[in-house]
């Protein structure tokens, strides 16, 4: 892998594009990526405001389970993301912030990311929030106004308890995260429109960050919703190893290589 661009804006510079994208009236499309290639495709793209990277995609490369994978290696390659990247900003996941959040985001700051997906994992509120405050001073400390995309499992993790539970929790998580400084709350599950207005309804119109998922809505559809950014984790990946595994299926069977194919690497 090697990386192109020079960085000309200061992170400080791309975090408050970051949180001024999250905010802006267009849903923030982010398209996940989980390597320097990847990536680099994405960025050839005009469309591209933004860069995030899915942490399961990115753990998979390395062999690793989701939310296994130990934060150096991670740093290793996001970092170069970054340097791909230029002056398009880059949040990275970084599971649940490893056993102390703020240094977490200190070390990724200096590798020049921006912002960065947190999960809370539901722990309890009064302590995942304490989470989110230790992400938001570390990055005051490093002069960079951090845009935490503060993650809350009610879905994920809701363990079949009935729906209104989830929204319930979700809202007041989402609150409690956005008072202790994170840029934007988001809600990972298949989100129908009514769950969807309820949240935005209590946690606030672009507020909310959600994942495009196989039977959840369109991006334009949150987006009327007052959905403030979407992303599709582990999936492009998914995509990209479908195309792989079929394309060598083909060549298996005395196939070739499709004339359309592009030259992204």
């Amino acid at each position: 892998m090697t990386e192109t661009s020079s960085t000309q804006t200061t992170p400080a510079d791309r975090a408050r594009t970051l949180s001024a994208l999250h905010a802006a009236p267009e849903i923030l499309r982010v398209v996940n990526v989980w390597d320097v290639v990847s990536a680099k495709a994405v960025l050839d793209l005009p469309e591209t405001k933004a860069l995030a990277t899915a942490g399961h995609s990115i753990a998979a490369t390395f062999g690793y389970d989701d939310g296994t994978i130990p934060l150096e290696i991670t740093l290793d390659l996001v970092g170069r993301i970054v340097k791909a990247a230029g002056d398009v900003p880059v949040s990275a996941d970084l599971d649940d912030g490893y056993e102390d959040p703020g240094e977490t985001v200190r070390r990724a700051i200096g590798v020049g990311i921006v912002g960065a997906n947190v999960e809370d994992r539901l722990r309890p509120v009064a302590e995942a929030a304490a989470r989110v405050e230790a992400i938001v001073a570390a990055g005051r400390a490093e002069g960079v106004p951090f845009a935490l995309n503060a993650r809350t499992d009610a879905f994920v993790r809701a363990d079949g308890r009935p729906v209104e539970e989830s929204v319930a929790d979700a809202i007041e998580r989402g609150r409690a995260y956005l008072a202790a400084g994170a840029d934007i709350v988001f809600v990972p599950g298949v989100l129908d429109a009514n769950v969807t207005r309820q949240l935005v309804e209590g946690i606030g119109e672009r507020r909310i960050s959600v994942i495009g998922l196989p039977g959840a809505l369109t991006a334009a559809e949150y987006e009327a919703l007052g959905v403030g950014r979407i992303s599709y984790g582990p999936t492009t990946q998914r995509v990209a190893l479908t195309a792989l595994q079929d394309v060598a299926k083909s060549l298996y069977a005395d196939g070739v290589i499709p004339a359309t194919t592009r030259a992204l690497n």
